[in-house]
């Protein structure tokens, strides 16, 4: 299981998500570019202490993320999904694909995930916060593939 992020823009998301991904042991990736320093002082605020112990990777596009994980699928959580997220089966080598928190992701990448979900909310609203989505997801993916902490 692994949580990318992609082209994140708001380092306090990006924090608190280094920060899940290290107390669920769930490794997290960056595809560039970032909208941000790592430096900045919202994103350590929000990561904490977890920033200095995770181990982020750092993916130079989408590309490079497909040919680092072939066997891996990828899940992309966005809104124009019609797929409810607790309505696929997720597996280990999963890859759960986050958005920018602004535009979500190309038309191009949106085609080339294996599977879109989505969040059901009520009518009207836009979205959820990002992390918070992210958060949803994840517990969900570990859930159902026996993922264990403890």
């Amino acid at each position: 299981m692994r949580l990318v992020l992609f082209e994140p823009e708001i380092p306090q998301n990006t924090g608190t998500l280094v920060r899940l991904c290290q107390c669920f042991n769930v490794p997290l990736g960056i595809i560039e570019p970032v909208s941000f320093l790592l430096s900045d002082k919202r994103f350590k605020r929000a990561g904490m202490d977890y920033i200095d112990l995770s181990k982020i990777q750092i993916y130079k596009n989408f590309e490079q993320l497909k040919i680092e994980n072939p066997y891996s699928r990828i899940i992309l959580a966005d809104t124009k999904a019609t797929t409810k997220y607790f309505d696929v089966k997720y597996i280990p080598t999963d890859i759960i694909l986050m958005g920018r928190e602004s535009t979500g992701v190309p038309d191009y990448i949106y085609n080339e995930c294996n599977v879109t979900v989505k969040i059901p909310m009520i009518e009207g609203v836009r979205s959820l916060n990002m992390a918070v989505s992210a958060s949803i997801v994840v517990s969900e993916a570990m859930r159902q593939s026996g993922y264990r902490l403890n």
